[in-house]
């Protein structure tokens, strides 16, 4: 069984998207968008990160150190129509990175196959591609079109997580190397029920498949109970709940925690207190 990989990066090369299913009702892009008076639905190549897994410090080490695991267009979608003419270059760039590991994640299933690099054949050693699958309608949609996909690495996320999902006939194909599951955030958030979880949980464990509940959402449902979480606390009682396979990545994500603020798992430079130095 192949662990699941941390993802600790993450690159924009673009932003702004259109909504696309109903899992895009209430997405936090559009919503830190309007925060900032801008348009969502306005789509531009981004200046300072299009070419971010190349850039140098000043010493001349990559800024993204090798090793690293990169989450790509996570304030837009990688498979956008509007970045045709820029995701040749993308993939020019991640050719470049083989020392890094990049974690593509889209809803439009049905155009990976004809947006694949030149010489993608199998697929890359260090790319996973993977598709959101927010309720049952989406991942019967969207997963057997990434399972017709040659790929080294396939995975699904489902996020948000606003419906009971049943993949274990996919996960029965040992095409899938990672399950992702997280709540739904800011305004208009839809509850997540933990039994949905639990059964995602055991469906991953079943078929040996690494499964992570990284995070609960604003409204998280259980024995009946509804509870109101904050952003800040959602990882840590995702993790409480037990329901990682394998378990001991759960025990031990635990044990690291933000060394300023004690809030995060790891530093990403909250409001709270800063960057860790």
């Amino acid at each position: 069984m192949k662990e699941a990989l941390p993802l600790d990066r993450i690159w924009n090369p673009w932003h702004g998207c259109h909504k696309y299913s109903e899992g895009c009702q209430n997405c936090y892009m559009f919503y830190l968008d309007k925060q900032r008076d801008k348009n969502g639905d306005d789509i531009y190549k981004t200046k300072t990160n299009f070419k971010l897994p190349l850039s140098k410090t000043r010493s001349g080490e990559f800024k993204i150190p090798s090793g690293s695991s990169v989450r790509l267009c996570m304030t837009s979608d990688f498979f956008l129509e509007e970045a045709d003419i820029w995701r040749d270059d993308v993939w020019d760039i991640i050719r470049q990175r083989p020392d890094v590991h990049f974690w593509i994640l889209t809803k439009r299933a049905e155009r990976i196959s004809d947006h694949l690099p030149w010489d993608w054949c199998d697929g890359w050693e260090h790319v996973t591609l993977n598709v959101t699958a927010e309720n049952q309608k989406r991942a019967d949609e969207r997963i057997p079109l990434l399972l017709d996909v040659p790929a080294k690495h396939k995975g699904i996320m489902v996020a948000p997580f606003i419906g009971p999902v049943d993949v274990s006939i996919y996960l029965a194909t040992g095409q899938l190397e990672s399950v992702l599951a997280d709540g739904e955030n800011y305004e208009g958030a839809r509850p997540l029920h933990y039994e949905w979880v639990e059964s995602l949980y055991h469906q991953c464990k079943t078929y040996h498949v690494p499964f992570s509940f990284y995070g609960t959402g604003n409204v998280f449902v259980k024995e009946g109970m509804t509870y109101h979480i904050p952003k800040a606390y959602q990882r840590v009682q995702a993790l409480k709940s037990g329901l990682q396979y394998p378990e001991i990545i759960g025990d031990f994500k635990i044990q690291k925690r933000c060394a300023s603020c004690n809030r995060r798992h790891s530093c990403g430079g909250c409001k709270w207190c800063g960057r860790c130095r």
